[in-house]
């Protein structure tokens, strides 16, 4: 049974390309392609799956309202995903426990988790404060995969 370890080398192969897919209210499937990564969550420490989505983005709004997603990386013919509950982080979306004050510092350690490095920091800040930038999480109840 593949583990989380596993999702970390597969995501790292590709550089943290991945599909998360989440359902609509009509029941029906969303799904588009993203960066992320494995990290541990920011409130209990747990390991999750992480990316970032703008504030305005379809997929936060149905992260939001359907609160499960699935996300699965590949490499070549190996994959791997999780599925599970999605947790949002962003100012829009305030999370028990969670600091609002520490959102840069959470969307740098996803976007870092995925496999993203940066020349300026402050500029990025800039772009995901002006974006609306959220981070989710999702909790790995499943890790599936061809490994």
């Amino acid at each position: 049974m593949p583990t989380l370890d596993d999702v970390r080398a597969i995501a790292a192969a590709d550089r943290g390309l991945a599909v998360v897919s989440t359902t609509r209210p009509d029941g029906s499937v969303h799904s588009t392609v993203v960066n992320a990564g494995v990290m541990a969550h920011p409130v209990d420490g747990h390991d999750v799956v992480a990316l970032a989505v703008r504030g305005k983005a379809w997929k936060r709004t149905l992260f939001t309202r359907a609160g499960r997603a699935s996300l699965v990386f590949r490499a070549g013919w190996r994959w791997a995903g999780v599925e599970g509950p999605a947790d949002v982080i962003g100012p829009d979306d305030p999370y028990p426990g969670f600091d609002p004050h520490r959102l840069p510092e959470l969307l740098r350690a996803v976007f870092t988790a995925a496999g993203g490095t940066h020349d300026d920091w402050d500029e990025y800040d800039r772009v995901m404060a002006e974006e609306r930038r959220a981070a989710v999480f999702i909790d790995p109840e499943r890790v599936l995969g061809n490994l």
